[in-house]
């Protein structure tokens, strides 16, 4: 976990969900979603297995992009994140984790360069594996107008229909946030989309 990669451009882009077509459009996977995006947007597959992840890989003259989507399920995010760092070839500094936040308004992105995990499971569990908050996180917003009796049930329910022109247009400005981020760091980013 050395920071050797972030100097010659590489970076690594994790979005945190839960695998299987029964989690695919609920709000815990917006982290997936935005992976999935990115993976449109580049035109690469999200396809290729390591450490229990989906890795899809985009080179350029700088470096070298690659997108992730850990299989673990969130609350063992940390395992598959950690796995992932032992290449020498990637860097902590230069890793960005995309979640969901329920103690965002819907639609809200914050990123950071470290933080807490909020009360957020996978944030907790790569906190736990990784012994250190100091890792690059976008948050996205999924919050209701009302408070919520049930987290957990509301989290694993889909978005609803309604709110399927306003999802994908959040998708797409978080894709857009994590493109700035790798093509003009974090602090860049931040000051463009943390509003």
């Amino acid at each position: 976990m050395n920071s050797a990669a972030e100097t010659v451009g590489n970076w690594l882009v994790v979005g945190l969900g839960n695998p299987g077509p029964e989690y695919e459009r609920t709000r815990h996977n917006v982290g997936f979603m935005v992976i999935d995006k990115l993976a449109e947007r580049w035109n690469i597959p999200v396809k290729r297995t390591e450490c229990r992840s989906l890795i899809g890989q985009k080179r350029s003259a700088g470096g070298r992009v690659e997108l992730a989507k850990p299989q673990t399920y969130m609350n063992l995010s940390g395992e598959a994140v950690s796995c992932l760092l032992t290449n020498e070839t990637r860097a902590i500094g230069s890793m960005l984790i995309v979640v969901d936040d329920l103690a965002l308004p819907f639609g809200t992105l914050r990123m950071r360069r470290k933080g807490s995990d909020g009360g957020h499971n996978g944030l907790k569990s790569i906190s736990s594996c990784l012994r250190t908050e100091d890792f690059p996180r976008m948050r996205i917003g999924i919050a209701p107008d009302h408070p919520v009796s049930n987290a957990r049930k509301f989290v694993l329910e889909n978005f609803p229909r309604a709110a399927e022109k306003e999802l994908r247009e959040i998708i797409s400005l978080a894709a857009e946030a994590a493109e700035c981020a790798i093509e003009d760091g974090i602090d860049r980013a931040m000051s463009r989309f943390n509003k």
